[in-house]
Order: C-alpha cells, then sequence, then structure tokens
C-alpha cells in the first residue's frame, strides 16, 4: 500500500510540473504572440479626409479622365469602392502576415495545444454566396461611413446614390447563400481566420419579371458594376479535368493510375475581400471562373473551322456562365454536377498546395484546417481530397482517410428526402471516372465497417450506402466522410437524429451536433434599420453592436411609454420608405402606410406554404365582398419570392398571388381594406427595406419540413411580431420570447405525421368546411380573368402520393384562428409595441457571431486568430 501512495504522488508531482510547463510555455507563446502583434501593422492605416478624397480624385483621373464634381454616380462609386478595397487588401496582407507569425510562435511552443484548440484555417465551401451589395456594409465595418459621406456632401452628392448604383451580388438562391455570406462575415468579425470558396458565376440569381403574373427568368449581369469587389488572382489558377479514358495498372513501385484524352479546364481565382466590424481580420470569398485551358484554337479558325473555334472555349467557360442551370433536362443536370466537381476540385487543390508550402508535408493537416461541406453541393471534397491526397502526395489509402474525415464537416440543410442530391452513377463514372473509382472503394470499405457494427442488416446498411442501385447519394457520402454532421435548428437536428439520418446516428452517435442559424444582425438591423438601431442604443448602450446577447437587455424597456411610443414612429417611417420604394421603382400598387403590413418574403416552395397564405386571403376577400361595409383594420400583405425556373407549380402559385392582387384592385371599396402585393425581383438589397417595414411575419412551413429559416430571424431583430407553425428556428424563437409574444397555430411535427399515417385525406376536410369549400371552388373561376383548376386539383386529387401533401386544408381553420388573434391586438397599440420590444431583445440568441463560436468551439476545436 505503501508504495501505490508513493507511486501516487510521483505520478501527481509528474503531472503538477507538467501542468506547469503547459502554463508557462502558454505564458511565453502569450507574450510572443503579442511582441508580434506590436511589430505588424495590422491594417491599421487609417485615412484621413483629404488622403480618402485624393484617392478617389486620382482614380477617377485615371479611370475615366473625370473628377468627383465631373463624374457620374456609378463612376463616383466604382471609385469609392476602389479605394475601399484596396485598403481591405493591405489589411488582408497584414493580418496573413500576422497569422503566420503566431502560427509559426505557436508550433514551436505546442503547450498551448493542450486543448486541442488551434488557430484554424476554416474553409467554408458553398455553391451559393447571396452576398448583396458591398461598399455599404464595408463602410459600416471600417467605420467610415460618416468619412464618406462627410466627402461626397461637400460635392453635392448623397451617399444613398452610390449604393444605387452596386448591383446586389446574387451568388445564391436564397437561404442557404445568405446563411453562407452571413457566415463569412461574423468569422472575420470574431478574429477567425477564414476564406470561403464558390464560383464566379457570369449571372447570378435571374432576376425575376412578371408576366400577366406568370414568372419569367431574366439574366443578372451583375459583373458590370460587382465586378470592382473582385481582385483577379491569375498566378493561382488550378486545372481540373473531366472525362477521359481510365486506366489502372499495379507494378513493382505499387497500384497506379492514370486518365487518358482528359479534357482540362482552367479554374481562375477571383478574391472578393470580407470585413469585419471594427477588426483587423480581413477574411476572403474565392470565386472561380473556368476558362478553356488550351486557349483560343487559331489552326481550327485559320482553316475556316470559326464555330469549332468558338464552342471549345464556350464549352469550359460555360461551367461558370449561370448559377443553377436548369435540371429538368439531362444536359442541365450533367453541368450542375460540372459546376459542383469543378468548383470543389479548384478549391480542394488550393487548400492542400497552400498547406503544403507551409508545413512541407501533410502530416497535421487535420489539425489545422476545417473544411465545411454547406450542404450536400460541395460533397465531391470527399473523393477529391481522396484524390490529391493519394494521387498527387502518394499517401495510403487509411492515412488518406483519416486526414480527409479530420479536415472535413457537413451541414444539412433540409429534411426533404426529394432535396438529397442523388446522381445517377453513369453521369458520374463518365465524367469523373477517378473520382467515381474512389466512391466505389469508399462505399466498398463502408459496407465492410457496418457490416461488423450491424451483422446481416443488409437492408439497413444498403440504406446508408454510398453507392446503392444506380445512384450516388452525396448526403450519405458526406456523412461517411466527415467528422461532424450538424443540423440548423434544434428540431431540425433532432429529426436528423431521429429519423432522417437515424442510422448513421446509431453507428457515430458523438458526429451529431447542432448549430442554429443566425444572422448578420448589424447589417439587417444596424444597417438596415439605423433609427431603430439609435433607439436600442439610448437603452443600453452600444455594445450590442459587438455582442449580439447584449440585446436581450433591450427587454428592460418593454413598459418604458417613450420608448415604445418611439418604437411606432420608427416602424410607420419604415413603412413609408418601403412605400416610396416601390413606388419610385414603378410598382403599379404600392402599400398604404397605415394598414398593417403582412409580409412572406422567402424562395417559393409548397412547403413553405404561401398556398395557405393566399387561400386564407381569398376567404378575407369573399367576406368583403359578401360586407364591404365591414368594419377592419386594413391589411397589405406582401410577398416576395422567386420560384425555380423548372417548378411550374410555384410559378402556378406566384401567378395566383398576383392575379388576386390585380382583382381586388378593381374593386375600390375593398382594396380599401385589403391590399394584395407581389413584390417583383426580390433579392437582398430590397429586403434590407422590407424587413424594417413589416408587422407580421409569416412562417407557416408545415411542421418538419422548415429546417430552420434566417428570414424569420431578420424580420423579428426589426420588431415584427410572428404568425406561424412551430417548425424549424420558430421552435427556438417561441422558447425566446414565450406563448404570448408569437403566434403558433397547427400541428407539431410529431402530429404531422401521424396524420399522414392515419390517411391524410384532404377532401373530407374540404366536405366538410364549407368556408373553405368556397374558397377551393372559386379556383376554378379564378381572378382577374385567370383560371387556377390545377391548384385546385392539386389540394383535392392525390396529383402527388397524396392529395394537399403539405397540409394547408388542414391547419387552414386554426390559421384563420390566429390571424383573427393577431388582428385583434394589433389594435392594443401599447401592447403591440411592448410584443415588438420583447421580440427584438429575444433575437438575442440568433446573431451569426454565436453560431461563429459555437461551430469553432464544438465543430472545428478553433480558436481566432485575433481574440478579443
Amino acid at each position: 500500500m505503501a508504495k501505490v501512495k508513493k507511486t501516487r504522488k510521483k505520478i501527481s508531482s509528474v503531472a503538477e510540473e507538467i501542468e506547469k510547463d503547459f502554463e508557462q510555455g502558454a505564458r511565453n507563446t502569450a507574450d510572443k504572440i503579442r511582441e508580434a502583434k506590436a511589430q505588424i501593422d495590422l491594417g491599421e492605416r487609417a485615412l484621413t479626409k483629404e488622403q480618402f478624397e485624393d484617392l478617389i480624385d486620382s482614380y477617377l483621373a485615371h479611370t475615366y479622365h473625370s473628377s468627383i464634381d465631373n463624374a457620374t454616380a456609378d463612376e463616383v462609386y466604382k471609385a469609392v469602392a476602389s479605394v475601399v478595397n484596396g485598403q481591405l487588401n493591405v489589411r488582408r496582407r497584414d493580418f496573413n502576415t500576422y497569422r503566420w507569425t503566431i502560427r509559426d510562435i505557436e508550433n514551436n511552443n505546442p503547450g498551448v495545444y493542450k486543448d486541442n484548440f488551434y488557430r484554424k484555417k476554416i474553409y467554408y465551401i458553398s455553391m451559393e454566396f447571396l452576398m448583396g451589395q458591398s461598399l455599404k456594409n464595408n463602410l459600416f465595418n471600417l467605420d467610415e461611413t460618416e468619412l464618406v459621406e462627410e466627402i461626397l456632401s461637400d460635392h453635392g452628392i448623397n451617399i444613398e446614390d452610390l449604393y444605387n448604383c452596386e448591383p446586389d451580388a446574387g451568388l445564391g438562391n436564397g437561404g442557404l447563400g445568405r446563411l453562407a455570406a452571413c457566415y463569412l462575415d461574423s468569422l472575420t468579425s470574431c478574429g477567425y481566420d477564414v476564406t470561403g470558396y464558390s464560383l464566379r458565376y457570369e449571372y447570378g440569381i435571374f432576376k425575376q419579371k412578371l408576366i400577366d403574373g406568370w414568372q419569367a427568368e431574366m439574366p443578372d449581369n451583375w459583373l458590370p458594376g460587382g465586378g470592382i469587389w473582385l481582385n483577379a488572382r491569375q498566378e493561382d489558377t488550378f486545372k481540373v479535368g473531366f472525362y477521359g479514358h481510365y486506366h489502372e495498372y499495379q507494378d513493382e513501385t505499387g497500384f497506379h493510375t492514370y486518365i487518358s484524352d482528359q479534357e482540362v479546364v482552367e479554374a481562375v481565382p477571383y478574391d472578393l475581400m470580407i470585413s469585419g466590424y471594427k477588426q483587423k481580420a480581413v477574411g476572403k470569398l474565392r470565386l472561380w471562373k473556368a476558362k478553356n485551358s488550351e486557349g483560343f484554337d487559331m489552326n481550327l479558325f485559320n482553316s475556316g473551322d470559326f464555330t469549332s473555334a468558338a464552342q471549345k472555349a464556350n464549352r469550359a467557360e460555360l461551367i461558370t456562365k449561370v448559377l443553377y442551370p436548369a435540371d429538368n433536362i439531362q444536359e442541365g443536370k450533367e453541368l450542375r454536377l460540372k459546376q459542383q466537381y469543378f468548383m470543389v476540385s479548384a478549391s480542394c487543390q488550393n487548400i492542400v498546395r497552400d498547406y503544403v508550402r507551409r508545413y512541407g508535408n501533410l502530416d497535421k493537416i487535420h489539425e489545422h484546417i476545417a473544411i465545411q461541406i454547406n450542404d450536400t453541393h460541395p460533397a465531391l471534397c470527399v473523393p477529391e481530397l481522396m484524390r490529391i491526397f493519394m494521387d498527387d502526395y502518394g499517401m495510403e489509402w487509411d492515412d488518406a482517410w483519416e486526414r480527409v474525415r479530420g479536415c472535413l464537416y457537413y451541414t444539412n440543410h433540409t429534411v426533404l428526402s426529394e432535396a438529397l442530391e442523388r446522381w445517377n452513377k453513369d453521369i458520374i463514372r463518365n465524367m469523373l471516372p477517378r473520382i467515381y473509382a474512389i466512391i466505389k472503394e469508399i462505399d466498398r470499405r463502408f459496407r465492410a465497417e457496418m457490416g461488423e457494427l450491424f451483422p446481416g442488416d443488409f437492408g439497413k446498411i444498403n440504406y446508408m450506402a454510398p453507392v446503392a442501385g444506380d445512384e450516388v447519394r452525396m448526403a450519405n457520402l458526406s456523412i461517411v466522410g466527415s467528422s461532424k454532421v450538424n443540423g440548423v435548428s434544434a428540431l431540425h437536428s433532432e429529426i436528423l437524429k431521429n429519423d432522417l439520418f437515424h442510422d448513421f446516428y446509431l453507428a457515430y452517435p458523438d458526429h451529431f451536433e447542432n448549430v442554429t442559424n443566425g444572422i448578420t444582425y448589424r447589417r439587417w438591423l444596424c444597417q438596415s434599420n439605423p433609427e431603430l438601431s439609435a433607439l436600442i442604443e439610448d437603452c443600453i448602450g452600444a455594445d450590442f453592436r459587438e455582442d449580439p446577447a447584449k440585446l436581450a437587455d433591450f427587454a428592460g424597456s418593454a413598459d418604458d411609454p417613450a420608448v415604445k411610443e418611439q418604437l411606432a414612429k420608427i416602424k410607420r417611417a419604415n413603412k413609408v420608405r418601403l412605400s416610396e420604394k416601390i413606388a419610385a421603382s414603378g410598382g403599379v400598387l404600392t402599400p398604404d402606410p397605415d394598414s398593417v403590413f403582412i409580409v412572406q418574403a422567402k424562395r417559393l416552395h409548397e412547403y413553405k406554404r404561401q398556398l395557405l397564405n393566399v387561400l386564407r386571403i381569398i376567404s378575407r376577400y369573399q367576406a368583403l365582398l359578401d360586407n364591404p361595409d365591414m368594419d377592419v383594420r386594413p391589411e397589405t400583405y406582401l410577398f416576395a419570392a422567386k420560384a425555380a425556373p423548372s417548378y411550374y407549380h410555384a410559378k402556378y402559385i406566384i401567378q395566383l398571388i398576383w392575379a388576386l392582387g390585380k382583382e381586388i384592385e378593381k374593386n375600390p371599396r375593398i382594396s380599401e381594406k385589403l391590399r394584395v402585393i407581389f413584390l417583383e425581383d426580390y433579392n437582398v438589397s430590397l429586403a434590407e427595406t422590407l424587413m424594417p417595414a413589416a408587422e407580421i411575419s409569416e412562417q407557416i412551413s408545415l411542421a418538419g419540413k422548415e429546417a430552420s429559416g434566417t428570414g424569420n430571424m431578420k424580420l423579428m431583430i426589426n420588431g415584427a411580431l410572428t404568425i406561424g407553425t412551430m417548425d424549424g428556428a420558430n421552435v427556438e424563437m417561441h422558447e425566446a420570447v414565450g406563448e404570448d409574444n408569437i403566434f403558433i397555430f397547427g400541428q407539431r411535427a410529431d402530429e404531422v405525421e401521424a396524420n399522414i399515417r392515419a390517411g391524410y385525406n384532404a377532401r373530407d376536410i374540404y366536405n366538410s368546411n364549407e368556408k373553405l369549400r368556397r374558397v377551393i371552388d372559386s379556383l376554378d373561376h379564378g381572378f382577374n380573368g385567370i383560371g387556377f383548376g390545377n391548384i385546385k386539383n392539386y389540394l383535392l386529387n392525390s396529383t402527388y402520393s397524396i392529395a394537399d401533401p403539405y397540409m394547408c386544408l388542414y391547419d387552414f381553420d386554426d390559421y384563420c384562428r390566429v390571424h383573427d388573434l393577431m388582428q385583434a391586438q394589433y389594435e392594443d397599440k401599447e401592447l403591440w409595441n411592448r410584443k415588438s420590444i420583447i421580440n427584438i431583445a429575444g433575437s438575442a440568441r440568433f446573431g451569426a457571431d454565436r453560431c461563429a463560436k459555437e461551430y469553432a468551439d464544438n465543430i472545428w476545436h478553433a480558436r481566432p486568430v485575433i481574440e478579443k
């Protein structure tokens, strides 16, 4: 016993010495980092007013042979943008110098890593980055808005005119792309070293034009105005190969592969600098442009074959021509896959090349970098990294696989099985033969691993496998090749574990995490709604601008009459601003600022249930037709949405909304009390005016179908009250504000599943509900001369697996009930403004800064380069 005690004492003593060494090492490291920070400028080159104006004049003189007094607004915008972009490039260079300096210091003092939290390089790969406009955001983050306003004012120029010159960088379709943009902003603002990767689409998300209510898609040529922010890096070009003949052979040196007759495309990078709020860190978004690797074929051209000469270049450049080519035809499907691999291959080559240049080998790459796969579009990162590690750097399979899984993390954004990408394996085998061979080997090894875990359960294993039947399943590949999988709301993450990916959860229970989505509240509150931001600052101070958790303190003003009165004035001013914007854009219908603004702004999809909203509006319209003298608060319903080009049912719903609004407008007695306005060509800039003006936020997806949502958060932080189902992040919003400050209706997710299993019959509800039956029957005759019998058929007949697959009819009555409750409470302005304040304060938990920290702490195990 004495020997045991003696041994324990020795062990304890050694442990104490080790701990002291760690602590001393950490102190030494911190001292060295402070010294390095003092020696590196870190972008502290703030421009004076005179310097900034001189740079503007210099740009205008050299580029346009003009001056600030003679230049057009567009020319001045580009001049100011050029100056800001130049500052960001200098800051990025200084930040790079600093981050490598401190990494070298820490690598020589390993005690600092005892918690396994590294200053990792974060890579965020996404097919979408819905960046919106950059000038306003960058001036705000650099704290130069007032400086530039003063310069422009001296020359009689309104800064808003410059903002209006910039097109939206519409490199995304909706929430997925906007979330990616938010995360780049917040990760940079929190001091992390982050790079996003995507494609430099020549045409972004299409411009929407309604012709008799039918959506037509027009090209979005954003580059002439938006390209000023892009910095070409021709020297960093990579080559990406497609097609060809795949060969394998074995010799005395081992197993080898090669591909002959490949079609090679160059990936040319363009960097968009990402500023952080009052932060010396600068991130970047690298966008790849496809280019023919062989250049223009003069021999073909000179021989008279002009068409073939042009086709070779066009075939390559088509890859980055358009965001999301229509995939209802085979050529569109192939182009989408080609886009995905092009993005993934160029990005992975870039990541690995940069790492090897710095560290000399790949031994610890999984400790120093984190690559986030945003949805399944970048799933080919898994086999592509394996290809690079094995084919380019000679790694054995097991070593390569350990590093791939250690580097990759996967965010799932949907519970809809039809939205989980599946590719015909013949397309992949033909286009990407080496990648297909690697995927097949991943599949073989995974099946063997699961065979040991679930012996004899071939059905389960086949369901989980990356390859099954004729398909390669990208979600399965992403899970198998990643070390963490996260959902984007608490409810969504539970559905992943308990339903969609339950078998994977059984196999890898420690792989699943949740990070509820968040928004860059500085953009969606501080910039979009400066008057509200100023009111909040008057009440709780300015700390909330850097720490969203501080917003919770605003709840203390909920019973202050003066604050509530000022809040009401701000809301009305924002409603007027929106009305004026709609009128200025040529909108025939403009909302009355004294009506209640009820907003549903999101991608048009059946599960989001814009159709439920319009069915209820039809019932309101019919009630007013029956009694035009009904005493009701005037209502304005504002819809904003784009439908995918080949999603015809969604387009019919848009046309229904438009036609209903047009018909109501023809009856002045009705339109005084009810207006329906579809806002054409919804984008980030329009949202920045719409969100502050909204009073009711429609978040009415069928429970269990919306992963999270972010529009709900943007509306909430601007003081709108939510009417919604217990779906996605609505669940956590309900938790944040309490039952009395949100309007919840409809089935819960478990009730939806139970009712479907029990045999949901929409026609039974139609037959038993006279009010609803009248609404649905009106679709036959339609509105404004357009019939919508097809939508009636969709609701009542089994066009899909069941009629009314998203259960609009089931939730209709409860939806009407909660709307009536909402309208009654709206008349009590004291009560309404109190609820609005509670919602603004409750949005504290939905800042993207919180998301950045949760990803870093719980998933990547990364610490910021610059710690506040």
